[in-house]
């Protein structure tokens, strides 16, 4: 990545001094890796310096909760490897985890030759992509996250995510436990009217099998019922001699009195 940002012409020799092990030290901190360098031909150590733009909170977050949708990637950074395809989940959100271009990259060192950069940073270069390759955090901890940070935040991202979805189980399943019990309380409302409603038809069928539709007046084979006074002491039938005849007769008969016994075979709703 480094020798395509156009600086191919110093990194043989930087190559051939990183694998000599002429790169002293490296150490890798937000936005900042250091190293210590020296060449065959230094009389000294030089200090080696390259910079990026480490991340903001906002961004991490917004990575983090994009890493912890996808399982196979915390699955991975927890078993301490970068996962394939991860640089995906940075460019969704508009951010390169490795710079584009040499406008990303801020470089300096002590030996202060030139022209920029020099060998002690092209060695540098490649002492930090071997340990981006030994340790993935490492880039990470590059871009502004350390190992340690990283993957506290993943779990605890991740435990959310579980408690939040049994939650959700659990309110589904009351819901359908108040549906389930709401369900036989309206089925038997249901059956209640059925009976209601049957017990009306059964009591009007019982009334009409008792008057011959040829004589309404006459009970069948039987003589009219008794007047007997009600429970709460009123004939049924007094409504009838409480108010004016109706000027209508059935066969000759005042309708009233064709009426009465009806009215004399209606049960006492304050008795029932």
């Amino acid at each position: 990545m480094f020798e395509s940002l156009r600086m191919g012409p110093t990194f043989a020799r930087g190559r051939r001094d990183e694998r000599a092990g002429h790169v002293r030290s490296l150490t890798v901190s937000s936005s900042l890796a250091v190293a210590l360098v020296r060449g065959p031909d230094d009389a000294v150590a030089f200090r080696s310096r390259i910079a990026v733009r480490a991340f903001g909170a906002t961004d991490w977050s917004r990575i983090e909760r994009a890493l912890v949708a996808e399982a196979r990637y915390v699955a991975g950074l927890l078993d301490g490897r970068m996962p394939p395809g991860i640089e995906a989940v940075f460019a969704e959100s508009g951010l390169a985890l490795l710079p584009l271009s040499l406008d990303e990259v801020a470089m300096d060192c002590t030996c202060e030759r030139w022209p920029m950069p020099c060998a002690h940073l092209a060695a540098t270069c490649y002492a930090l992509a071997r340990a981006f390759e030994t340790d993935p955090f490492e880039v990470f901890t590059w871009r502004g996250r350390s190992r340690d940070e990283l993957l506290m935040r993943l779990r605890r991202l991740r435990e959310s995510a579980a408690v939040s979805s049994m939650a959700g189980q659990s309110s589904q399943s009351q819901s359908q436990s108040q549906s389930q019990s709401q369900s036989p309380a309206s089925a038997s409302a249901s059956p209640g009217s059925s009976s209601s409603a049957g017990a009306r038809a059964g009591a009007g069928a019982g009334f009409a099998g008792l008057v011959d539709p040829d004589d309404p007046g006459a009970f069948w084979g039987t003589e009219a019922p008794a007047v007997t006074e009600s429970f709460s002491g009123v004939r049924p039938d007094a409504l009838l001699d409480q108010l004016d005849p109706p000027a209508l007769s059935h066969h000759g008969k005042p309708v009233h009195e064709v009426l009465r016994p009806a009215y004399r075979a209606l049960p006492d709703d304050e008795g029932v």
